[in-house]
């Protein structure tokens, strides 16, 4: 089935989070073989070179690596996965944020409807 993709931002960079996000949740594991860039790019529904450009914006990134003739790896560096996993949930927090920011709702309340504490 399809990834949907946002028409606000290019295909490659959603590529990139979508493995990011798969990665620092552990939908592919440290050390993990990742999916050939062409059966992700089916699975996907994109063009292979789209694919390729994000995967080598994760090897640029240091969350992948390439084995000559084995395919692609993901990192077996713990630190760095953390440290992206913790970025990533602050990105997404300042998102949240912000879009509350945008209906009326100030910090407080936002946390509030999180059921936590301001």
């Amino acid at each position: 089935m399809p990834w949907n993709f946002d028409s606000d931002k290019p295909i490659f960079i959603q590529l990139v989070e979508r493995l990011e996000s798969d990665i620092v949740s552990g939908k592919y594991a440290p050390g993990d073989k990742l999916p050939t860039v062409r059966d992700l790019a089916v699975e996907a529904a994109v063009n292979p070179n789209t694919m390729q450009k994000a995967y080598g914006e994760l090897e640029r990134l240091g969350l992948v690596y390439t084995q000559r003739t084995n395919g692609r790896f993901v990192t077996e560096d713990a630190g760095l996965i953390e440290k992206t996993r913790k970025e990533l949930a602050k990105k997404t927090a300042q998102e949240f944020l912000s879009r509350m920011k945008e209906i009326g709702i100030s910090r407080e309340e936002a946390v509030k409807l999180l059921g936590g504490k301001a």
